[in-house]
């Protein structure tokens, strides 16, 4: 019987045409053709037919095979280029780079108080690196022992079979090795079987929380819930139709010469009456060029008629929170009602007065109105993208919900309007802690002070576009949070507000989503998973490590869907991103020396033109006495600024960063990866093996951009 030649021809044809082409400049191209009916019939000579047409068939045959032989080798060259490529970095990074230490000594140095405590530092790395060696020393003695015939599964691991059986005690490394199983059995798996079973309750509950907190964002939607302010009387001195009270307009600022000018354009450009409208440009610079910058493009705009002060601190102590106290003990102050905070990458559009402050109107309880964050540069790398994915989440569900249904959420320090009354009658601006903004707001919470979330009112921003800059944002954000619960958890426990309301305060907002979060997810996923691979009596289900982990990430990424592609690499970012939060969150809750560090997040000045059309584009809508700079000498400093910027960047060397702390557990997380191949765990190695390179990346700060 013919063979089928169906797999070949996919159109039914004389002569199916196979090109083969080359890349290769000393291959040809061949054109083949395939089989038909003729070729096999049998008329004639039968047997000299078919020994044409096997010899015609085995021809072409070889050629296909010659094809996919090539195919298979251009494959694998390209696999080997990129792994030569990918060591060639990792080789350059480790010749050139500094590691996280130098630049904290550097800093030192430099007189700066952003350095962490060496002493902490070091210990967390030594634990790490213990971790790292004894897991070294334990994949080699489980792959000498499996191939020395010890092919022990968990459900068939029986001690009494172990010392039972008459090899037990075969030699010293059998007898070794059977010790080692006993006390890993008896003493080890116990202990880590119990701190994995309590890992994995607290990640059932966080999970719920997260679970609710999207059903209740689903809730705001289908039911189109949001604040809606009272419609305001005609105002006699504008002319137009609304609540216009007495607003002071603060950005403070240190050292940001890279945004200061858009962000004071951006507020003096704010639609609002003129003689009911301060703006304080509070600046703490230590750098005299950058005051000098500030101080003229200040008095630019006083010469353009905007109502406008420069404020330069002498005692700069207490960081944000000392400059915004400064700012408040003015004497003007007290004509003001409400304050509008901007940090200085910030830039509201004109109507964002217009949008906020009628929500005051009629409402007395009412403190705070905060707006959403939008972000100029989402775009710029993996690592914004990934940034811009939890602050989504952050806004859209996290305040949007807590909003509507506790009427209170963590101001997040910039970007909302304070009732004044509210800030004096929680005490003010505190330099206690690194979170001033959340500081307030839980003060003001337990005086019944309300909060509103404006989720359709947005206002833009940058995202930190290096991953130094991200970590050490990161590090304030969540050693922060700690350091105040020390602090007000007796006055929150002594406070007048209702049960739910205190149990909402202490377990969900601090406890469950500061604390519990950065312990579980690096305990878990960096500590207990790959001390599984070597004590494998105590397990981790597949679902713990996959399945739930996965469809948190898909709800995480909801309020963002355009980042559906990045669902993957965001989860294992996060569990990367642990380190950072858990060792924060230790530092502020017992004090360490790395709680009270505070940088400045780095700034790129990123702004497009239509950002600036946006601000004086409408000249019609602009109040009365208030002229309008001209755009195109704007547009002019701006690209004058960057390319400034620019020239500066290319003299300048550029140092990569080496984070010995992700390095050590990605080697760690990569070894375990190797254990599991002797239990044949499926899901459990491409975890291991994917967040291992996960952190690999990160520790040679392959990931955003490069810090000079």
């Amino acid at each position: 019987m013919a063979p089928s030649f169906d797999w070949w021809a996919k159109e039914s044809r004389r002569g199916t045409p196979v090109v083969v082409k080359m890349e290769n400049p000393n291959w040809s191209m061949v054109e083949l053709e395939g089989p038909i009916d003729d070729d096999f019939l049998m008329s004639g000579s039968p047997g000299r037919a078919r020994d044409k047409s096997r010899s015609k068939n085995a021809k072409q045959l070889t050629w296909v095979l010659l094809l996919k032989a090539h195919r298979a080798a251009g494959c694998l060259t390209s696999i080997a280029s990129a792994m030569f490529g990918l060591a060639a970095v990792v080789r350059r990074r480790l010749a050139s780079g500094r590691t996280d230490a130098d630049n904290d000594r550097d800093a030192g140095r430099r007189g700066r108080r952003e350095t962490e405590n060496p002493a902490v530092k070091s210990r967390f790395y030594g634990c790490l690196k213990v971790f790292l060696w004894l897991s070294l020393l334990l994949l080699g003695f489980e792959v000498a022992a499996y191939f020395r015939g010890w092919h022990f599964g968990t459900p068939n691991l029986r001690l009494n079979n172990l010392w039972s059986t008459p090899f037990a005690v075969k030699g010293a490394f059998d007898w070794v090795y059977s010790t080692w199983i006993f006390i890993r059995v008896e003493y080890l798996a116990p202990p880590l079987q119990f701190l994995a079973n309590a890992c994995i309750v607290l990640f059932l509950i966080q999970s719920l929380d997260r679970l609710i907190l999207c059903l209740g964002c689903f809730w705001i939607r289908l039911r189109k819930i949001k604040p809606v302010p009272i419609k305001g009387v005609l105002d006699l001195e504008s002319g137009e139709k609304g609540y216009f009270p007495m607003v002071l307009v603060q950005i403070p600022m240190c050292n940001e010469k890279e945004v200061y000018q858009q962000s004071i354009a951006a507020v003096c450009n704010l639609e609002w009456p003129k003689s009911k409208m301060l703006i304080q440009i509070l600046d703490d610079s230590d750098d005299t060029t950058t005051q000098t910058l500030i101080k003229e493009e200040v008095n630019k705009w006083q010469r353009a008629g905007a109502r406008i002060v420069y404020r330069h601190r002498v005692i700069r102590d207490g960081y944000k929170a000392g400059n915004l106290k400064s700012a408040m003990n003015c004497n003007y102050v007290r004509d003001y009602e409400f304050v509008a905070i901007f940090d200085a990458d910030f830039q509201p559009t004109p109507d964002f007065l217009m949008r906020t402050v009628p929500h005051f109107k009629g409402n007395e309880d009412l403190g705070l109105v905060q707006a959403r964050w939008s972000f100029v540069n989402k775009d710029e790398n993996l690592l914004t993208r990934l940034q811009n994915i939890n602050l989504a989440f952050h806004f859209e569900v996290e305040q949007q919900v807590n909003g509507v249904f506790v009427n209170f959420f963590g101001f997040n320090g910039t970007a909302g309007v304070w009732r004044i009354k509210a800030l004096e009658d929680s005490g003010g601006w505190l330099e206690r802690t690194t979170v001033e903004d959340m500081d307030i707001a839980v003060r003001a919470h337990l005086h019944g002070w309300k909060f509103i979330f404006l989720n359709d009112v947005e206002c833009q921003c940058e995202l930190p576009e290096s991953y130094e800059a991200y970590r050490k944002q990161q590090h304030r954000w969540h050693s922060g949070p700690m350091q105040l619960f020390r602090l007000c958890l007796p006055d929150i426990i002594r406070s007048k507000i209702s049960f739910w309301k205190k149990f909402n305060l202490i377990f969900l907002f601090f406890l469950l989503r500061k604390l519990i979060l950065p312990f579980y997810s690096f305990t878990l996923f960096c500590i207990i998973l790959p001390l599984t691979m070597f004590i494998p009596e105590a397990e981790l289900p597949a679902w713990v490590v996959c399945y739930i982990p996965a469809t948190m990430s898909f709800l995480n990424i909801l309020p963002a869907p355009k980042s559906f592609p990045f669902i993957v690499p965001y989860l294992l970012f996060e569990n990367t991103m642990s380190v950072t939060k858990f060792n924060a969150m230790i530092s502020g809750l017992f004090q360490l020396g790395s709680a009270y560090e505070w940088v400045v997040t780095k700034k790129s000045g990123r702004s497009s033109e239509g950002d600036l059309v946006s601000l004086v584009e409408k000249e019609a809508k602009h109040q009365r006495g208030v002229s309008v700079p001209n755009l195109d000498d704007m547009k002019e400093e701006i690209r004058e600024q960057e390319e400034k910027a620019s020239k500066k960047k290319t003299k300048k060397k550029k140092h990569n960063r080496i984070y010995t702390k992700e390095l050590a557990l990605s080697f760690l997380l990569l070894t375990a990866s190797a254990r599991s191949l002797l239990s044949a765990q499926g899901i459990h190695f491409y975890f291991l093996l994917f967040q291992g390179i996960s952190f690999l990346l990160v520790g040679l700060d392959l990931i955003g951009e490069q810090v000079q």
